[in-house]
């Protein structure tokens, strides 16, 4: 873990209890779990704000992908029809 930078929180007792809680359940350290929580919610923050740009002259190849019906995928298919392991 080399390359790693030191951030500095505060959070109430309350919090913490609970961190430390959920960080016991995920079976990991309260550092590692609120670093793998954090750059998750950060990742989705990142994800929802991006947008998409389809330029004009493509507009329309897109269009026609888009309401093309979609391909089946024989691996999806047999997963789809296979029964779930926890029901076996």
């Amino acid at each position: 873990m080399s390359n790693m930078a030191l951030i500095d929180i505060r959070v109430t007792s309350d919090e913490r209890e609970l961190l430390e809680a959920a960080a016991r359940q995920a079976h990991t350290s309260l550092s590692d779990f609120i670093r793998h929580k954090a750059v998750e919610a950060a990742e989705m923050q990142v994800l929802d704000g991006l947008v998409v740009t389809i330029p004009a002259a493509d507009w329309e190849k897109f269009e026609a992908w888009a309401k093309s019906p979609a391909r089946g995928r024989a691996g999806l298919q047999r997963l789809a029809a296979s029964r779930p392991v926890w029901q076996v």
